[in-house]
């Protein structure tokens, strides 16, 4: 994968964005734009997508700090990458307002490897079953923002993408 000077500026201004976005709305409990972000990229990037994922939880660590959840970045974003790469082609809303939400759904229970790992099980169960009601208004959060916003920003992105291309 051959990448351009172009192509980094390109892919550090689309992490910006990421970035912006989880600190703007972060005083709402789960309301999220990151997830329906990393489908969109995915989508119209593919695995270019992964270098944008990966500057934003690089840059999220330099402003909060590197700790626990830090290292459940490292792996969760990569994850919803990898349920988006196989129906990249998919244009359905309904489609990807499921999946977002369902990623919602399952956020905390994938949250929850780094406590199994260092607590033992007791640690990761409670810390699964204690965020369950904040997973619940994650699903529904990112269900109803993807349903909305899905295919504007998806639009937005394809069109800025067809002007200046990764792949020129």
């Amino acid at each position: 994968m051959k990448i351009k000077t172009a192509d980094i500026i390109l892919l550090a201004l689309l992490a910006a964005i990421m970035v912006t976005a989880q600190v703007a709305l972060s005083f709402l409990p789960n309301i999220e734009l990151v997830t329906l972000l990393c489908i969109v990229y995915t989508i119209i990037y593919g695995k270019r997508a992964l270098f944008i994922i990966y500057t934003f939880v690089v840059v999220e660590g330099f402003i909060f700090g590197i700790s626990m959840w830090w290292f459940n970045y490292l792996y969760i974003w990569t994850i919803i990458w990898a349920i988006t790469m196989p129906f990249r082609k998919q244009r359905s809303v309904i489609l990807w307002s499921v999946i977002s939400g369902f990623f919602g759904l399952c956020f905390g229970f994938l949250c929850s490897f780094p406590y199994f790992i260092t607590g033992g099980i007791g640690a990761g169960i409670s810390y699964w079953i204690s965020g369950i009601p904040f997973d619940i208004t994650h699903a529904i959060g990112n269900f109803f923002v993807a349903l909305i916003l899905w295919k504007p920003i998806y639009l937005l992105f394809d069109k800025m993408n067809n002007r200046i291309s990764l792949n020129k």
